[in-house]
Protein backbone atom coordinates (compact mmCIF):
# COMPACT_ATOMS: atom_id res chain seq x y z
CA UNK A 1 0.00 0.00 0.00
CA UNK A 2 1.43 3.53 -0.77
CA UNK A 3 -0.43 5.38 1.61
CA UNK A 4 0.96 4.87 5.08
CA UNK A 5 -1.70 2.92 6.95
CA UNK A 6 -2.29 5.18 10.09
CA UNK A 7 -3.25 7.94 7.33
CA UNK A 8 -5.58 5.76 5.22
CA UNK A 9 -7.32 4.22 9.00
CA UNK A 10 -7.66 7.81 10.15
CA UNK A 11 -9.08 9.03 7.03
CA UNK A 12 -11.88 5.95 6.79
CA UNK A 13 -12.43 6.89 10.11
CA UNK A 14 -12.81 10.96 9.87
CA UNK A 15 -15.11 10.54 6.72
CA UNK A 16 -17.36 7.79 8.26
CA UNK A 17 -17.75 9.98 11.73
CA UNK A 18 -18.56 12.98 9.49
CA UNK A 19 -21.12 11.31 7.79
CA UNK A 20 -23.12 9.55 10.77
CA UNK A 21 -22.81 13.70 12.37
CA UNK A 22 -24.78 15.19 9.32
CA UNK A 23 -26.89 12.17 8.05
CA UNK A 24 -29.31 12.37 10.53
CA UNK A 25 -32.48 14.46 9.88
CA UNK A 26 -31.75 14.34 6.52
CA UNK A 27 -32.59 10.97 5.21
CA UNK A 28 -34.43 11.56 2.41
CA UNK A 29 -32.66 14.20 1.00
CA UNK A 30 -31.52 12.95 -3.04
CA UNK A 31 -27.72 12.61 -3.88
CA UNK A 32 -26.93 13.72 -7.36
CA UNK A 33 -23.87 11.55 -7.12
CA UNK A 34 -25.90 8.64 -6.97
CA UNK A 35 -29.37 8.51 -9.28
CA UNK A 36 -32.05 7.45 -7.80
CA UNK A 37 -30.36 7.09 -4.29
CA UNK A 38 -31.10 9.22 -0.93
CA UNK A 39 -28.61 10.13 1.56
CA UNK A 40 -30.63 7.25 3.79
CA UNK A 41 -29.92 4.83 0.64
CA UNK A 42 -25.90 5.45 0.62
CA UNK A 43 -25.71 5.07 4.41
CA UNK A 44 -27.21 1.71 4.59
CA UNK A 45 -25.20 0.83 1.48
CA UNK A 46 -21.96 1.66 3.37
CA UNK A 47 -23.31 -0.43 6.84
CA UNK A 48 -23.17 -3.20 4.13
CA UNK A 49 -20.22 -2.30 2.43
CA UNK A 50 -18.30 -2.58 5.87
CA UNK A 51 -20.13 -5.36 7.36
CA UNK A 52 -18.93 -7.39 4.17
CA UNK A 53 -14.75 -5.84 4.44
CA UNK A 54 -14.81 -6.72 7.81
CA UNK A 55 -16.26 -9.84 7.93
CA UNK A 56 -13.66 -10.59 5.38
CA UNK A 57 -10.15 -9.76 6.92
CA UNK A 58 -11.70 -11.03 10.22
CA UNK A 59 -12.15 -14.39 9.35
CA UNK A 60 -9.43 -14.17 6.52
CA UNK A 61 -11.80 -15.30 3.75
CA UNK A 62 -10.62 -16.65 0.39
CA UNK A 63 -14.15 -15.64 -0.86
CA UNK A 64 -17.02 -13.60 -0.14
CA UNK A 65 -19.42 -13.94 3.11
CA UNK A 66 -21.59 -16.81 2.68
CA UNK A 67 -25.40 -15.89 3.40
CA UNK A 68 -27.39 -12.95 3.35
CA UNK A 69 -26.32 -9.72 4.41
CA UNK A 70 -27.44 -8.12 7.92
CA UNK A 71 -30.62 -5.76 7.81
CA UNK A 72 -30.11 -2.33 8.71
CA UNK A 73 -31.84 -0.66 11.52
CA UNK A 74 -34.79 1.93 10.99
CA UNK A 75 -33.50 5.04 10.74
CA UNK A 76 -34.01 6.38 13.99
CA UNK A 77 -30.99 3.91 14.51
CA UNK A 78 -29.65 4.11 11.23
CA UNK A 79 -26.58 6.28 12.41
CA UNK A 80 -25.46 4.67 15.16
CA UNK A 81 -25.66 1.22 13.78
CA UNK A 82 -23.32 3.09 10.86
CA UNK A 83 -20.90 4.53 12.85
CA UNK A 84 -20.18 1.29 15.21
CA UNK A 85 -19.85 -0.80 12.03
CA UNK A 86 -17.49 1.82 10.14
CA UNK A 87 -15.71 1.58 13.97
CA UNK A 88 -15.29 -2.48 13.94
CA UNK A 89 -13.68 -2.39 10.13
CA UNK A 90 -11.12 0.23 11.02
CA UNK A 91 -10.07 -2.01 13.96
CA UNK A 92 -10.09 -5.15 12.16
CA UNK A 93 -7.86 -3.27 9.75
CA UNK A 94 -5.81 -2.30 11.85
CA UNK A 95 -5.49 -5.03 13.74
CA UNK A 96 -4.80 -7.48 10.75
CA UNK A 97 -1.30 -7.69 8.91
CA UNK A 98 -1.54 -6.01 5.76
CA UNK A 99 -0.01 -8.45 3.58
CA UNK A 100 -2.53 -11.25 4.70
CA UNK A 101 -4.08 -13.19 1.79
CA UNK A 102 -7.71 -12.18 1.47
CA UNK A 103 -10.52 -12.11 -1.30
CA UNK A 104 -11.16 -9.01 -3.11
CA UNK A 105 -12.80 -8.47 -6.44
CA UNK A 106 -9.05 -6.89 -7.73
CA UNK A 107 -7.47 -9.68 -9.78
CA UNK A 108 -3.59 -7.88 -8.95
CA UNK A 109 -3.97 -7.36 -5.21
CA UNK A 110 -5.60 -9.78 -2.93
CA UNK A 111 -4.54 -8.73 0.76
CA UNK A 112 -5.61 -6.82 3.22
CA UNK A 113 -3.94 -3.76 2.19
CA UNK A 114 -5.78 -3.49 -0.55
CA UNK A 115 -9.09 -3.84 1.45
CA UNK A 116 -7.95 -0.88 3.36
CA UNK A 117 -6.50 1.44 0.49
CA UNK A 118 -9.65 0.82 -1.44
CA UNK A 119 -12.11 1.93 1.60
CA UNK A 120 -10.41 5.34 1.83
CA UNK A 121 -11.36 6.48 -1.54
CA UNK A 122 -14.88 4.19 -1.06
CA UNK A 123 -16.02 6.29 2.40
CA UNK A 124 -14.49 9.57 1.21
CA UNK A 125 -16.41 9.77 -2.06
CA UNK A 126 -19.37 8.67 -0.48
CA UNK A 127 -18.86 11.12 2.59
CA UNK A 128 -18.85 13.65 -0.61
CA UNK A 129 -22.30 12.26 -1.65
CA UNK A 130 -23.95 12.96 1.76
CA UNK A 131 -22.14 16.51 1.87
CA UNK A 132 -23.63 17.30 -1.15
CA UNK A 133 -26.75 16.61 -0.79
CA UNK A 134 -27.10 18.60 2.81
CA UNK A 135 -24.63 21.41 1.12
CA UNK A 136 -22.47 20.37 3.88
CA UNK A 137 -18.94 21.06 3.61
CA UNK A 138 -16.45 18.14 2.00
CA UNK A 139 -12.83 18.20 2.29
CA UNK A 140 -9.76 15.75 1.71
CA UNK A 141 -6.24 16.08 2.66
CA UNK A 142 -4.23 16.60 -0.61
CA UNK A 143 -2.01 13.61 0.38
CA UNK A 144 -4.44 11.16 0.88
CA UNK A 145 -6.41 12.05 -2.40
CA UNK A 146 -3.42 12.03 -4.60
CA UNK A 147 -3.34 8.41 -2.93
CA UNK A 148 -6.95 7.10 -3.62
CA UNK A 149 -6.66 8.39 -7.31
CA UNK A 150 -3.19 6.40 -8.46
CA UNK A 151 -5.64 3.25 -6.43
CA UNK A 152 -8.66 4.38 -8.58
CA UNK A 153 -6.15 3.88 -11.74
CA UNK A 154 -4.67 1.36 -10.83
CA UNK A 155 -7.55 -0.74 -9.89
CA UNK A 156 -10.89 0.51 -11.00
CA UNK A 157 -10.33 1.49 -15.15
CA UNK A 158 -10.17 -1.17 -17.78
CA UNK A 159 -6.71 -2.24 -17.84
CA UNK A 160 -4.88 -5.15 -20.22
CA UNK A 161 -4.28 -6.67 -16.58
CA UNK A 162 -8.05 -7.19 -15.78
CA UNK A 163 -9.98 -5.62 -18.45
CA UNK A 164 -13.89 -4.52 -18.52
CA UNK A 165 -16.13 -7.01 -20.03
CA UNK A 166 -17.82 -6.33 -22.45
CA UNK A 167 -14.81 -4.11 -23.71
CA UNK A 168 -15.49 -0.53 -23.35
CA UNK A 169 -15.03 1.98 -26.33
CA UNK A 170 -11.13 3.40 -26.36
CA UNK A 171 -9.74 6.05 -24.59
CA UNK A 172 -8.03 7.33 -28.05
CA UNK A 173 -5.24 9.42 -26.75
CA UNK A 174 -3.24 10.14 -24.15
CA UNK A 175 -4.70 11.91 -21.04
CA UNK A 176 -2.76 13.87 -17.93
CA UNK A 177 -4.58 13.99 -14.80
CA UNK A 178 -2.55 16.95 -12.75
CA UNK A 179 -2.98 17.80 -8.74
CA UNK A 180 -2.27 20.91 -8.64
CA UNK A 181 -2.31 20.80 -4.48
CA UNK A 182 -0.03 17.85 -4.53
CA UNK A 183 2.53 18.48 -7.23
CA UNK A 184 1.45 15.19 -8.79
CA UNK A 185 0.15 14.24 -12.18
CA UNK A 186 -0.57 11.20 -14.01
CA UNK A 187 -0.79 10.10 -17.80
CA UNK A 188 -3.19 7.33 -18.79
CA UNK A 189 -2.65 5.97 -21.62
CA UNK A 190 -4.98 4.03 -24.25
CA UNK A 191 -3.65 0.45 -24.33
CA UNK A 192 -5.91 -1.12 -27.29
CA UNK A 193 -8.71 -3.19 -26.68
CA UNK A 194 -11.05 -0.50 -24.36
CA UNK A 195 -8.07 -0.40 -21.92
CA UNK A 196 -5.86 1.61 -20.39
CA UNK A 197 -2.23 1.92 -18.79
CA UNK A 198 -0.99 5.00 -16.76
CA UNK A 199 2.43 6.19 -15.54
CA UNK A 200 3.62 8.83 -13.40
CA UNK A 201 4.22 12.68 -14.36
CA UNK A 202 2.46 14.37 -17.78
CA UNK A 203 3.70 12.89 -20.24
CA UNK A 204 3.33 14.25 -23.91
CA UNK A 205 -0.42 14.36 -23.24
CA UNK A 206 -2.88 15.16 -26.10
CA UNK A 207 -5.54 16.68 -23.08
CA UNK A 208 -5.26 17.65 -19.57
CA UNK A 209 -7.36 17.78 -16.24
CA UNK A 210 -6.08 20.11 -13.51
CA UNK A 211 -7.77 20.49 -10.39
CA UNK A 212 -6.80 19.42 -6.58
CA UNK A 213 -6.36 15.86 -6.18
CA UNK A 214 -9.44 15.74 -3.75
CA UNK A 215 -11.76 17.22 -7.76
CA UNK A 216 -9.94 14.92 -9.85
CA UNK A 217 -10.76 12.37 -7.53
CA UNK A 218 -14.70 13.01 -7.52
CA UNK A 219 -15.60 11.30 -11.09
CA UNK A 220 -19.10 11.87 -9.91
CA UNK A 221 -18.65 15.57 -10.99
CA UNK A 222 -18.18 16.25 -14.79
CA UNK A 223 -15.27 16.83 -16.73
CA UNK A 224 -16.63 18.47 -19.63
CA UNK A 225 -13.81 17.09 -22.22
CA UNK A 226 -13.99 14.51 -24.09
CA UNK A 227 -10.74 12.31 -22.87
CA UNK A 228 -11.81 12.75 -19.62
CA UNK A 229 -15.37 11.47 -20.76
CA UNK A 230 -13.78 8.64 -22.26
CA UNK A 231 -11.71 7.80 -19.25
CA UNK A 232 -14.77 7.78 -16.92
CA UNK A 233 -16.43 5.58 -19.06
CA UNK A 234 -13.61 2.99 -19.08
CA UNK A 235 -13.90 3.37 -14.96
CA UNK A 236 -16.17 -0.17 -13.18
CA UNK A 237 -17.03 2.85 -10.87
CA UNK A 238 -19.19 5.43 -11.22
Amino acid sequence: MTLERSLALAAIESHARAVATAAPGAWAAEVAGCPGWSVEDVVRHLCDVHWFWERIVAGRLNAPPEGPHPATPEPARLAQHFDEGAARLVATLAAADPDATVWTWAPAQRDVAFVTRHQVQEMAVHHFDVASALGAPWSMSSTVAADALEEFLTFSVSSPKDPADPPRPPLGGRLALVARDADLAWTVVDAGGGTVTWSRGAIDPDGALEADAARLLLWRDPTGRALGARLRALAFTD
